[in-house]
C-alpha cells in the first residue's frame, strides 16, 4: 500500500501511481473503496482518478463493479527493453518449437521471487495451464521457474527455500529435495515438474543464455506427461534456446 499520498502536498502523479500500485499479484480485482484504501487516498479523489484511467484504457471496470488492470497498461509494460527485445528475438523460435511439439510453449524471465511469463503459445492438447502472458507464478512450482531459480543469486535461493508454499499435493516443499533438483538443473541443463503447479500438467524447461553465458530467460513446454517424450522435448527446447541465445548475443553486438 502507498503511504502519505493522500496529504494535500502530494502531486497528481504520485496519486495516479498510488492508484496503479494498488494492484498486485494478490490484488488483481479491486473495488473503488479497496483501491482508495490501498492507495491511501480519499474516496472522491480515487473515484476521479480511476475514472480518468478507465477512460484512457489503463484500468477497466468489470461487470461486477471491480476494477482490473487495462490492456493499455499491459501493452505499455511489454515495451520494457527486457521484455520487448527478448520477445521479438524469441518469437520465431517459439513458433518453430510449437510446430515441432504441438505443446504449450512458455518464455519466462525472473521477476523477484516469481517467474514472469513474457510470451506463450497454446498447445493442441487439453492440458490445464494457469499461465497467461504477464502472469507471475512461483519459481519453485514451475518448470521455467526452477530453471530461473537454479541460476538465481544465492540469497534469493535461500529465501525461496525457506518459504516453499504448496500449490498442489505434488508441489515440492522440502528444501533439501528442491535444492538437489536445482543442482541437477545446473548439471543436466533442464528442469521438470509433475503436476506441481496444476493437476494434469507436467512441464520441462531449459535456460536461455545471453551475453557472457548469463541466463536471461527460461524456455518451457507444458504437456500431459513426460514419461515417454522427455528426451525429445528437451532436445527441441535446447535447440530453440540456443537459437534465441545466439540471436540475443548478435543483437547486442
Amino acid at each position: 500500500m502507498a503511504g502519505n499520498v493522500g496529504t494535500p502536498g502530494a502531486s497528481v502523479t504520485s496519486r495516479v501511481l498510488a492508484v496503479l500500485s494498488a494492484f498486485d499479484e494478490q490484488h488483481r480485482r479491486l473495488t473503488l473503496t479497496e483501491i482508495a484504501t490501498r492507495a491511501d487516498l480519499p474516496l472522491a479523489t480515487t473515484h476521479r482518478l480511476v475514472g480518468e484511467l478507465a477512460a484512457a484504457g489503463f484500468v477497466r471496470r468489470r461487470g461486477d463493479g471491480k476494477y482490473v488492470v487495462g490492456r493499455r497498461l499491459w501493452r505499455l509494460g511489454l515495451l520494457a527493453p527486457a521484455q520487448s527485445g527478448l520477445r521479438e528475438v524469441a518469437s520465431p523460435f517459439l513458433s518453430d518449437l510449437h510446430a515441432a511439439t504441438l505443446a504449450t510453449v512458455h518464455l519466462a524471465v525472473r521477476d523477484g521471487d516469481c517467474a514472469l511469463y513474457v510470451d506463450r503459445i497454446s498447445g493442441s492438447a487439453s492440458v490445464p495451464v494457469v499461465s497467461t502472458v504477464g502472469t507471475r507464478l512461483p519459481l519453485h512450482a514451475t518448470g521455467v521457474g526452477k530453471v530461473l531459480l537454479a541460476y538465481a543469486p544465492e540469497e534469493l535461493v535461500a529465501s525461496v527455500l525457506a518459504d516453499l508454499t504448496r500449490v498442489t499435493p505434488y508441489t515440492v516443499t522440502q528444501p533439501g529435495r528442491l535444492s538437489r533438483e536445482l543442482s541437477r538443473v545446473r548439471t543436466e541443463g533442464y528442469a521438470q515438474t509433475h503436476e506441481e503447479m496444476s493437476l494434469g500438467a507436467c512441464s520441462v524447461a531449459v535456460p536461455v543464455h545471453g551475453v557472457g553465458r548469463t541466463v536471461v530467460a527460461s524456455l518451457g513446454l507444458v504437456v500431459p506427461s513426460l514419461k515417454r517424450d522427455r528426451p525429445r522435448l528437451v532436445a527441441a527446447l535446447q535447440v530453440a534456446a540456443q537459437g534465441i541465445g545466439r540471436s540475443l548475443v548478435t543483437s547486442a553486438e
